[in-house]
């Protein structure tokens, strides 16, 4: 069974961040969006399948997540995964949440660190 396929995105506290996202814009040039900026890549080389990976910058304060930063991992069928990490002693932080671009739920690391599981519905 297929567990992380990839990243599937980077976000990160900041004091402002319109702001940062702006910064980002104009001087490394990333396609923004309400959101941050979508990246786009092709799941193999010769594959027509499209994937994408996140980035987001936070308010500094906000709860998402604990620490600067947190990674999502992108996985393939979340709630058969979600079920092996609990016969594994993994703690699952939440329930799985359904959006029209995926399911997520959030996971600690064996250090106790949040991440964010995702599993995109194309």
């Amino acid at each position: 069974m297929k567990r992380v396929t990839g990243i599937g995105g980077v976000f990160f506290k900041c004091k402002d961040p319109k702001a940062t996202t702006e910064w980002y814009k104009k001087h490394l040039g990333l396609d923004t969006n309400p959101y941050g900026a979508t990246f786009e890549w092709f799941e193999s080389p010769d594959s027509t399948k499209k994937a994408q990976t996140q980035w987001t910058p936070f308010e500094e304060n906000s709860n998402y997540f604990d620490k600067d930063f947190m990674i999502n991992y992108r996985v393939e069928n979340l709630e058969v995964l979600i079920e092996e990490l609990k016969k594994e002693g993994v703690t699952i932080v939440d329930k799985i949440e359904t959006y029209d671009y995926g399911k997520f739920v959030h996971i600690l690391d064996g250090e106790g660190n949040k991440v964010q599981l995702w599993e995109a519905i194309d």
